[in-house]
């Protein structure tokens, strides 16, 4: 967290981190499509001629709250592919939350617990306390043969203290429900910590309001929380 009181800004980071081709920058652009353009900065991305992300994706979802602080939340994933490691650990520095991209597949499970230790070890290097930083769990290709079943994600859910989230996320299911968790997860430890709500008169209902109001939220389980944005509001982009 940044927090700047001379020009009235707060800056959160929340990192997209998992294997390669796992789904974090699908993540990513099916967000920034269904974002508003009012709170959606431009979408960056550096590819490789096999379509992976070479270093990171960043999108700056931006507000201003109530009490006149403009608050940024900054979305980084991080290259999967094994030999760019040193990359992953630079992203992840100063992380306020992390989105744990996991491949489905059972026949992912070696990929997912290797990058699950790999994240331990690179918060661990960048000064991350592993037990205070917020970590959401998605499990992604939930449509894939060999995907665990519900039974096998309840299982799972249980084993561990992170929120687990099923996904498609090329079909765009999971993908804000896994933000919402992960943004929700985020203001609570900086809540805890910062005391946004009392010092800066920024509440939890007022974060995550001002985002996800204005996101196109059809189709998905934060329709009943924050329904349809007003008409000007919607970006256009595709579903």
């Amino acid at each position: 967290m940044q927090l700047n009181h001379a020009q009235r800004e707060l800056t959160l980071k929340i990192v997209y981190y998992g294997p390669g081709l796992s789904g974090k920058t699908t993540n990513l652009r099916h967000l920034h499509a269904r974002a508003s353009a009012e709170v959606r900065g431009r979408l960056l991305t550096v590819e490789t001629h096999d379509d992976r992300t070479l270093f990171f994706d960043l999108l700056p979802v931006f507000f201003s709250t109530t009490s006149g602080f403009k608050v940024k939340v900054k979305l980084f994933t991080v290259p999967g592919q094994v030999i760019h490691n040193a990359t992953r650990r630079i992203v992840l520095q100063g992380a306020d939350a992390v989105a744990f991209i996991a491949d489905s597949r059972r026949s992912a499970t070696a990929d997912n617990n290797a990058y699950w230790r790999n994240l331990q070890e690179n918060m661990k290097e960048n000064g991350l306390d592993v037990d205070q930083v917020p970590v959401v769990i998605q499990f992604n290709k939930r449509d894939l043969p060999d995907a665990r079943t519900d039974a096998e994600m309840e299982v799972a859910r249980k084993r561990g203290r992170e929120p687990v989230v099923g996904a498609v996320a090329l079909k765009g299911e999971g993908v804000l429900e896994t933000f919402h968790a992960v943004a929700q997860a985020a203001y609570r430890r900086l809540d805890a910590r910062a005391h946004l709500a009392r010092n800066l008169g920024l509440t939890e209902e007022e974060f995550l309001g001002q985002i996800f109001r204005r996101m196109d939220v059809r189709g998905t389980e934060l329709e009943a929380l924050y329904g349809q944005p007003a008409d000007g509001e919607r970006s256009g982009g595709s579903r």
